[in-house]
């Protein structure tokens, strides 16, 4: 089971990434020691912070020409990781 999804590549998020804050949607069990732990041994940085957030799935309903489509959005968790200074992650680098 991998912790970290994939990471989150948003306005907001590329904001904050200039001030070494990085985020990324990550296993729902997963707590913050091992999101720590993987984000250091994946990337090869110093973690100083992380914040969790956990979202829940909403009720979401569609209609259409046949009929009316009902369901749930995906529950998940995100994890925001605040880097030491002077250290950069390079999510575009896999590519």
């Amino acid at each position: 089971m991998d912790i970290l999804k994939q990471p989150l590549i948003t306005e907001k998020i590329s904001a904050l990434n200039e001030k070494g804050v990085y985020g990324f949607i990550v296993e729902k069990t997963a707590d913050k020691l091992q999101i720590k732990s993987t984000v250091e041994k994946k990337y090869g940085v110093k973690v100083v912070s992380v914040r969790t957030m956990r979202y829940a799935a909403k009720h979401k309903t569609r209609y259409t020409k046949n009929k009316i489509v009902s369901g749930f959005t995906n529950a998940f968790k995100k994890a925001i990781v605040q880097v030491a200074d002077g250290e950069v992650i390079d999510f575009y680098g896999e590519i």
